[in-house]
Order: structure tokens, then C-alpha cells, then sequence
């Protein structure tokens, strides 16, 4: 499964995400993919878009790095795949 997740920079310290990147890199757990991300030009959040058939995968991985980072994990589907899913109602 697909999931979105926004990463809210705790103090709008992204300097401070960046440096734990640097020391730690993205410390995933076994079964937890990084697909892409995208930042906020005022580095105050993330968008990253992340695979996992586990949710408890990101319970691990968020433990980690909660010091430095709020997070909201959305499941989401590629409109392609909605479009295909609701085109028999249409």
C-alpha cells in the first residue's frame, strides 16, 4: 500500500531533520520503502510518498525520529487506479 505522509518540522527546524538525516540516514525498518519527497520551500514540512503492506512499520520508524518531526501518514491510491476502481459507476 501507498501512503502519503507529512512530516511537520517540530520549530520549523528543518536544519535539525537535515543534520539527523546526515548522522543517521532515513534509519527505515525491513519492509518500509521510500519512493519520493518533496519539501516545502520554507523547510517547514515534507511530503513523502512511502510503501508498506505493515503499518507497524511506521510506528518504528516514526519512534525514531519523533524528536524532530510531527506526522500525519495518509493512506492514499493513484487517481489512475481511482478512476479505473469508479469507472463502472460513472
Amino acid at each position: 500500500m501507498l501512503f502519503m505522509v507529512v512530516e511537520k518540522f517540530k520549530g520549523q527546524d528543518g536544519k535539525a531533520v537535515y543534520a539527523k538525516l546526515r548522522d543517521s540516514g532515513r534509519a527505515l525498518p525491513d519492509g518500509l520503502k521510500f519512493v519520493a519527497s518533496y519539501v516545502t520551500a520554507d523547510l517547514s514540512r515534507c511530503f513523502q510518498l512511502m510503501e508498506t503492506d505493515d503499518i507497524t512499520t511506521f510506528q518504528r520508524w516514526i519512534a525514531d525520529w519523533q524528536e524532530v518531526v510531527e506526522f500525519e501518514v495518509v493512506p492514499v491510491v493513484q487517481g489512475k487506479t481511482t478512476r479505473e476502481a469508479l469507472e463502472p459507476l460513472l
